[in-house]
């Protein structure tokens, strides 16, 4: 009795064991992702900033006296010369007050006509026609005066340019004091783009710049792209002019003015756009942008180490144009190999197979 339990007892164990040796875990497959092994490559980085466009000059046309609209001239959006008539004011009343004044500057010149045989005669004394003197100068100012308030209101083009909006019509009253112009005129043979750079960018663009002096760094600077508000690039290449001398004490920010030829007139003063500075960058690390991710405001690679194990690495980088790549300024060294597939779904300190990939077939920026 005691050997038959015996011998059930050691079936048992045997079973125990083989049940659990079956049902112990196995390790997880290796699986294989695609790596690159970081190299170096040239590029352009292209720089965006908002822009405003304006004129060359863009000038308020005003009334400089009082009346009514009387005639409209020009069309908004209308090419004009200079002393192209624009407007004419209502002059009536001015011109039946001119002839007044005529008739008395009329009238003041034949009393000093009567008096100077007199005084030439010692009949009268000189204050008499020194008196009527200074009454026919005052008759002749106020007649000239209101001949101008009758110029004035003939208003012309005082340059070359195009017709804003008309927001008075026909019968409007304006005066001297009306808030709102009659009109703009823009001369747009040549644009400016305005737009700021803060404190940092300012210095990159200087300091990246040839030349010793600042102008000369501003004179040597590259031509600079406009993209248009509809998202097209603007056929003229453009000049950075200008910085302006000092940073703004609120935004710490740098104005900038870039020139552009206009000679179509396609841009009009008013109209927005995007400015780009291009800089040119040889032997820098550019990865895929996709390569990487953003973790908590900051942008991470993965990197494969000596033994096949991926580390999260964070580093800081600028982005290319075309939206694709970036240029990595910090984080990672020539010969690291990153990973370009996968990424998302593999996690730190996970063992692959790395799977090396031509890094020109990863890497193809526009090179210079």
């Amino acid at each position: 009795m005691k050997k038959k339990y015996f011998i059930s007892a050691i079936v048992l164990s045997i079973s125990l064991l083989s049940c659990k040796k079956e049902t112990a875990p196995t390790a997880p497959p290796v699986m294989s992702y695609k790596v690159v092994e970081i190299g170096t490559s040239n590029t352009t980085l292209l720089a965006e900033y908002p822009a405003s466009l304006e004129g060359v000059t863009d000038i308020d046309i005003r009334a400089k006296v009082d009346g009514y609209i009387e005639k409209i001239y020009v069309k908004e959006g209308q090419e004009v010369k200079k002393g192209q008539l624009l407007f004419k004011l209502e002059t009536q009343t001015a011109t039946q007050e001119a002839a007044a004044a005529k008739a008395k500057v009329a009238a003041a010149q034949v009393e000093v006509n009567r008096l100077i045989p007199l005084v030439e005669r010692n009949i009268i004394s000189d204050v008499q026609l020194e008196t009527a003197k200074a009454n026919l100068a005052s008759a002749k100012s106020t007649f000239q005066s209101i001949i101008a308030r009758i110029n004035y209101a003939t208003i012309k083009s005082p340059v070359n340019g195009i017709v804003g909006t008309l927001p008075l019509r026909l019968g409007s009253y304006v005066s001297s004091q009306t808030v709102e112009p009659l009109t703009r005129v823009s001369d747009v043979s040549t644009i400016y783009a305005y737009f700021s750079v803060n404190e940092k960018e300012q210095l990159d663009i200087m300091m990246n710049a040839e030349g010793k002096s600042f102008q000369e760094k501003i004179n040597k600077m590259e031509a600079v792209n406009l993209v248009l508000s509809n998202g097209m690039p603007y056929e003229q290449k453009g000049k950075i002019e200008t910085f302006s001398g000092q940073a703004n004490v609120q935004t710490g920010s740098f104005n900038v003015r870039a020139r552009f030829a206009n000679g179509n007139k396609l841009l009009r003063s008013g109209e927005s756009g995007t400015i780009q500075i291009p800089t040119d960058l040889e032997d820098v690390i550019i990865i895929p942008q996709n390569a990487t991710l953003e973790l908590q405001d900051k942008r991470i690679a993965l990197v494969v180490d000596k033994n096949n194990k991926v580390q999260a690495v964070p580093i800081v980088v600028r982005p290319v144009p075309g939206g694709k790549f970036f240029v990595v300024d910090s984080g990672l060294n020539i010969n690291d190999k990153i990973l370009v597939e996968g990424v998302g779904i593999v996690t730190e300190g996970t063992l692959i197979t790395p799977e090396v990939v031509d890094f020109k077939t990863i890497i193809n920026p526009t090179t210079k």
